[in-house]
């Protein structure tokens, strides 16, 4: 049985009220039973996590890689700064999926650089909620 972590970054905690035009209607607590239908449904186990703070998740990366096979990770606006994470990515042996709701690449300047996408295995962006789903599926 596939075990996935997945880690969900800053401000997430806000969706369905914070810019649903960009990030959407969807709640977090909606995205995470959808989530937890799609691995039931693939058989596999998955943990779900939402920190505000770089630190928290820089250890739950940590921890994640002494249980799991993979880890999905939204950073949120980690993803065009923080090296942090992006080292703590890269120690870990576990495949990597970075999942974000908006098309960063159509957003502003700022937004169209990830500095942890390239110790990623893959990014997927634009999508929503869907993207999640999406990244599970890549484990199989």
């Amino acid at each position: 049985m596939k075990k996935i972590m997945v880690i969900h970054g800053p401000n997430l905690n806000l969706l369905g009220t914070r810019e649903p035009e960009v990030y959407g209607y969807a709640t977090l607590a909606e995205i995470n039973h959808r989530i937890e239908q799609a691995a039931a449904k693939l058989g596999c186990e998955v943990r779900i996590a939402q920190y505000n703070g770089e630190g928290e998740i820089i250890a739950a990366i940590h921890a994640a890689a002494e249980w799991a096979d993979g880890l999905i990770i939204n950073p949120g606006a980690y993803t065009h700064y923080s090296y942090a994470i992006r080292d703590a990515i890269s120690a870990v042996n576990l495949t990597v999926v970075e999942v974000h709701l908006s098309n960063i690449f159509a957003r502003e300047d700022f937004r169209r650089n990830s500095v942890t996408a390239p110790v990623t295995d893959g990014v997927i962006s634009g999508f929503g909620p869907t993207g999640y789903i999406l990244a599970l599926y890549s484990f199989f």
